[in-house]
C-alpha cells in the first residue's frame, strides 16, 4: 500500500490540474472556432489530413510527467515488514555494600563486573540486552537494547550503595523485558533473567514472590553467587560478616527453571542464553518510492518530447 509521508505537497497539483483544464478548455474552444467554417467539403480540400488524437498524445504525456513530478515531491513510500529478534537477556548486578568485600580477589563488585563483560562479549548480537543494578531498590540503567558499548559502559560505572532488594531486581527485570515492542509477535519475548549476587535480601519484595512472578511469566532467572562464607565488609568503621546466600539463589534458579552457579565463566554462562532460542516479530518500515515517480516523469517528458518532434517536427 502506497502513502505519502509528506501529504502537503500534493497541493503542487494543483497548478497542474489548472493547466489541464485549460488544455481541454482551449480545445474545445478550438473545435467551437472550426465549426464556424460551414462548408466541411471545402475545408478538407484546403487543410491536409490533420494528426487527430495523436496531437494529443504530447500534452497528456507532459500533464502525466509533472502530475508525477508533484507527486514524487510527496515522497510516496510503501510499508515493508522488517525480521525483528527478540530474545532478550537481563543482567542484575547486586551493588550492596556487602559486594566490596575482597574474599574474591580483587572484590566481589570488581568480580562480578569482570564476569558480566564477559558475558557481553559472548552474547550473540541479535540478542537484546539490558541492565539492572539493585541495593535498597532496582533500577534500569540500560534498557533492553542490542547496544553493547551501552551496556558495558553501565557495567564499568556500578557504584555501591546500602541494603540488598533481590526481589525488587527479579521484578524490575521482568517490567524491562514486557518493555520490547511487540512488532507483529504474540506474548512477550523469549527472556531470561542473569542475577549476580552475594548477600541476603534485606528491602523489598521477597525473593518468593519474585520467583512467582518470575515463573509465572515463563522467565527462567539464573543466578550466580560471588563470594565465601567467611567473606566481611567494613562499614562504618565496623567490620561485618556478609557470607553468600546459597540457598535463596539456588532456590530462585530451581523454581525459576534457571542455573545456579557458584563461580561465574563464560562457559557456564553461555548455558543461559543456549536453550533461549529466538522470537521474530517484524516492525513495518515506510520504504520511499520517490525514485520510481521520478523515474516515470523522465520516461513520460521524453514521450512527450519524442512524439512532438515525430508528428509535428517541434519539441511541445
Amino acid at each position: 500500500m502506497i502513502r505519502l509521508l509528506q501529504p502537503w505537497w500534493l497541493l503542487t497539483l494543483l497548478p497542474v490540474l489548472t493547466l489541464a483544464a485549460f488544455y481541454v478548455w482551449r480545445q474545445r474552444h478550438r473545435r467551437a472556432y472550426a465549426m464556424r467554417f460551414t462548408n466541411v467539403e471545402l475545408l478538407r480540400t484546403l487543410a491536409p489530413k490533420g494528426l487527430g488524437w495523436r496531437r494529443h498524445v504530447p500534452a497528456v504525456a507532459l500533464l502525466l510527467c509533472l502530475l508525477a513530478l508533484t507527486t514524487a515531491t510527496a515522497r510516496p513510500a510503501i510499508d515493508t515488514r522488517e525480521p525483528l529478534e527478540r530474545a532478550t537477556v537481563m543482567l542484575a548486578i547486586d551493588v550492596s555494600l556487602s559486594m566490596h568485600s575482597d574474599d574474591v580477589p580483587p572484590n566481589r563488585l570488581a568480580a562480578a563486573q569482570e564476569a558480566a563483560k564477559q558475558f557481553v562479549g559472548e552474547l550473540p548480537e541479535t540478542y537484546n540486552l539490558g541492565l539492572v543494578s539493585f541495593a535498597k531498590s532496582a533500577n534500569v540503567l540500560v534498557p533492553p537494547t542490542k547496544d553493547r558499548a551501552a551496556v558495558v559502559a553501565a557495567i564499568d560505572g556500578l557504584v555501591l550503595a546500602e541494603a540488598t532488594a533481590t526481589g525488587e531486581a527479579v521484578f524490575t527485570c521482568l517490567e524491562a523485558i514486557r518493555s520490547v515492542p511487540a512488532d507483529g509477535a504474540a506474548g512477550i519475548p523469549p527472556a531470561r533473567i542473569v542475577l549476580l549476587s552475594d548477600g541476603f535480601r534485606t528491602a523489598g519484595r521477597s525473593v518468593e514472590e519474585a520467583a512467582a512472578a518470575a515463573q509465572a511469566a515463563n522467565v527462567p532467572v539464573s543466578t550466580i553467587a560471588f563470594g565465601t562464607d567467611t567473606g566481611q565488609v567494613d562499614i562504618g568503621g565496623q567490620v561485618q560478616r556478609v557470607p553468600v546466600d546459597r540457598l535463596a539463589l539456588a532456590d530462585l534458579a530451581e523454581t525459576t527453571e534457571g542455573y545456579f552457579y557458584e563461580a561465574a565463566s563464560v562457559t557456564e554462562l553461555k548455558q543461559v542464553y543456549q536453550d533461549m532460542g529466538s522470537s521474530i516479530g517484524f516492525r513495518t518500515e515506510p520504504r520511499e518510492i520517490t525514485q520510481w515517480y521520478a523515474a516515470a516523469a523522465l520516461l513520460l517528458a521524453l514521450a512527450a518530447a519524442g512524439a512532438s518532434l515525430l508528428w509535428t517536427s517541434r519539441i511541445l
